[in-house]
């Protein structure tokens, strides 16, 4: 298996154990890798205080910076135009959150860490 293909592996069970961490903390998952165009979100879920939106970041320990570090400007600006399109076709009005979940692997275990609220949507 090449480098790009262990890597969409190791992103692929990041988002598998993302989701169950979500399902076991109060959230429904209502889509992985929804996709409007060019623009992606990775988790949507909904829980009792609103809908979120979750980029997940999987990285292999040792980590260089905290994958939650990785999701800068542009990122946040891309995931946030993706929620907007998901929104306008909702129909209910709702609180959002813009949620980051690190999945670090290190061995046979995973650590788990999400950041609610990770960042605001700032519209221009």
């Amino acid at each position: 298996m090449g480098r790009k293909e262990g890597k969409a592996a190791l992103g692929q069970l990041g988002e598998d154990l993302a989701c169950a961490w979500l399902e076991q903390n109060g959230h429904t998952v209502l889509a992985r890798n929804w996709r409007s165009g060019h623009l992606e979100i990775d988790i949507i879920s909904k829980a009792a205080d609103g809908l979120h939106f979750a980029e997940v970041k999987s990285r292999t320990a040792p980590v260089s910076a905290d994958p939650e570090e990785n999701v800068g400007p542009a990122k946040q600006k891309r995931i946030t135009a993706a929620a907007l399109r998901f929104l306008n076709g909702l129909g209910e009005d709702l609180e959002v959150s813009f949620d980051v979940i690190s999945v670090v692997f290190d061995g046979g275990t995973a650590d788990i860490e999400y950041y609610p609220g990770a960042w605001l949507p700032l519209f221009v």
